[in-house]
Order: structure tokens, then sequence, then C-alpha cells
């Protein structure tokens, strides 16, 4: 198919982007496209206009500044996997890219494309949620940040409001007790995750505390698993996996019935609390 008529524009900067957008209340924003163009073209989706903002200067940068990693709306998925701050100081992050679609799709996606698109099966949203991150917007009232926990809304429903950008994400950056752990179930490596799972933990001596489970493919948007999560920092593995048939309420879908994407999270939840009890190298 092709997509309906549409008027484009490339924006200059980004208080012009955010003048665009806020003068087409149905405008979308164009950055990698790889979710994008898919819909406009299944006509799932017919902006009147798109704004183009791939040369808006300053958002494809990552730094590292006080305590935090700061990653850029238009940072590439392939410049991120190659980024050594981010294996430093986001090792969660680092973990999750290589599940994200393929090398060709990572060539053109963006993390900020990825969070504000908010796929409920994708990867990025979930890490965001459990590293404690925030999401940093800019609109015709300012600038401010969001809480990762407070972004996302619902199915691709997010904090983002008419003429907001989202300008980049924040994590704290990694220390030497923070823990991470990550893995996912897909039909073939690429594909959108049938259940998977973002951890992060801070080691304390003894165990785990501060420890954060969000799931990913089993409900509308990132899901912390909270009564897994207070098992887990018990002691108890078997009762945290058990928790999760109270945490998780995952819907029937193409991939699999929600009784499966359970059992599938209960699987992921043991192999991810491996990792989160290994020192990393």
């Amino acid at each position: 198919m092709k997509p309906a008529a549409f008027a484009y524009a490339r924006a200059r900067s980004l208080d012009h982007a955010i003048e665009l957008i806020g003068g087409e209340p149905d405008a979308r924003l164009l950055a990698g496209g790889q979710s994008l163009i898919a819909t406009l073209n299944m006509r799932l989706s017919q902006p009147p206009l798109l704004v183009d903002i791939n040369r808006v200067p300053g958002l494809d940068g990552i730094a590292v500044r006080d305590g935090s990693i700061e990653i850029g709306a238009l940072v590439r998925h392939a410049q991120a996997e190659r980024s050594a701050a981010i294996t430093s100081h986001a090792p969660l992050v680092a973990k999750a890219l290589p599940h994200i679609g393929h090398p060709a799709i990572r060539n053109r996606g963006t993390i900020g494309g990825s969070i504000a698109f908010a796929d409920p099966a994708a990867e990025l949203p979930a890490c965001l949620v459990a590293l404690g991150g925030e999401v940093a917007i800019a609109g015709p009232k300012g600038r401010r940040t969001v809480k990762a926990d407070d972004f996302f809304k619902g199915l691709f429903e997010t904090a983002l409001g008419p003429g907001d950008v989202l300008t980049a994400i924040r994590v704290p950056a990694a220390t030497a007790e923070t823990r991470t752990g990550f893995g996912e179930f897909a039909r073939r490596h690429g594909d959108y995750a049938m259940a998977g799972l973002a951890a992060s933990a801070r080691a304390n001596g003894k165990g785990l505390t501060d420890t954060r489970l969000v799931f990913f493919g089993v409900g509308t948007m990132p899901v912390r698993a909270r009564g897994a999560e207070a098992a887990l920092a018990g002691g108890d593995l078997d009762a945290a996996v058990e928790a999760l048939s109270k945490d998780l309420d995952p819907p029937d879908d193409v991939q699999a019935s929600g009784p499966v994407k359970t059992h599938l999270a209960g699987v992921l939840l043991r192999r991810v609390a491996k990792q989160l009890m290994e020192k990393p190298s």
C-alpha cells in the first residue's frame, strides 16, 4: 500500500520543530521512521504533516554528566551499540540494543523514536523504566523532564503533549554496585518479543536492593512486577516467579496466549535473576 497524501517540512532548529507541530495538532515527527513509515504505508496513520527533525542540531549526542548518562533523541541504535559510554555507564541499554530489529533497522531507528512511539513490545521503554530514568521534553511552554514511571500512559500513549518534542533520555550512570539483566523470547531474532524482561538492582554485599523488574510484550506498556520484586528482595526466587501470576495479566495476541506469556515471563525471571547476581566483569 501507499500512504495517504501528506505535507512535509524540514525543521531547521528545535524551536522551529515545536512551531511546526504546534501549528498542526495532528502532525507527526519524522526521525528514523522505522515504525512511522510502516504505519503510513498501511494507512494506520494518516497525519496531514510530517516534520523532519533529522537536521535539528544538538539531538544526537551521548554525554555522561552529574552521575547520569544522557542519550540524545536522534542517536541511532547502531550508534548507541558502538558507544563505549553506553557500554560502560548504561549496560542494560547495551544488552538490549542487539535485540532491536535487524541491522538495517538499527542503522536508521533512533533512541528517541523508540521511546516516543511507546510500543509495548519494544525493549528500550522497559529499560528506561527499569533504570528509573527520565525523559527530557521541549515544548511550547518550555523544557521539562518526566520520570520514566510517569511517561508511559497506555497503549502507544505517553506524557508528550501537543507541540512537544522528546529531546533526550537520561538514566543513572552505573556504579560498582549496579546489577542489570535482560532477556526476551521472540519467534525469530529481531521480531517483537512475545515476552521480555529488563531488570536492574543494587548489590549490597549479601543480596540485592532497589530491584526493578520491568516486563514488556505482556501489557499495554512496560509493566513493573512489584510483587515479584518484593519476593526477590527476600531471596525467594520461587515466590517471585509465583507472584507474576498476580503482577501480570497479559492479553492473548497473535504471538501467544496470555497464559503462555505468563509462563515465559517466569522462565525469563529465573534467567535474569542469575544475571543480577553476577558481578560485572
